[in-house]
């Protein structure tokens, strides 16, 4: 008599647009990927691995990550200001670690925003009129 096969781990996740909304939606809002999706996890969430497994192979919806990321460094962004308006001389040290601490992840989730590289265009053509009949050129 033929065993029966086992099913091999747990049934493919049911990705609908309310999950996706509400992973995006909580990282907007300042939370990691870790903290939505972690051990703790809500029971409707997918865990963290499958989180990282899709963006590796949906790229329409690595785009939204992308733009959620995005979006969260412009809140951080914006909690900057709230900070230092919120600073006393007893807390200014604290203060300045918080600020700190977003500028930089906001410098690293919207580089294009909030980094320190210059984007400097050298497309083009250069064209060098050399005037005179100097030998020593």
């Amino acid at each position: 008599m033929a065993k029966a096969k086992k099913p091999k781990g747990a049934p493919p996740f049911n990705w609908t647009k309310e999950i996706e909304a509400e992973i995006f939606t909580r990282i907007i809002c300042g939370e990691s990927l870790s903290a939505i999706c972690g051990v703790d996890r809500d029971d409707f969430l997918p865990s963290e691995r499958l989180v990282y497994k899709r963006l590796t192979s949906d790229s329409e919806y690595m785009q939204e990550y992308l733009r959620a990321r995005e979006a969260q460094a412009h809140r951080e962004s914006d909690e900057i200001k709230a900070i230092a308006d919120a600073a006393t001389p007893e807390d200014v040290a604290v203060a300045r670690l918080k600020m700190d601490a977003r500028k930089w992840r906001a410098s690293k989730m919207a580089a294009k925003y909030y980094g320190d590289k210059l984007d400097i265009d050298t497309k083009g053509t250069l064209t060098i009129n050399i005037v005179g009949n100097d030998a020593n050129l």
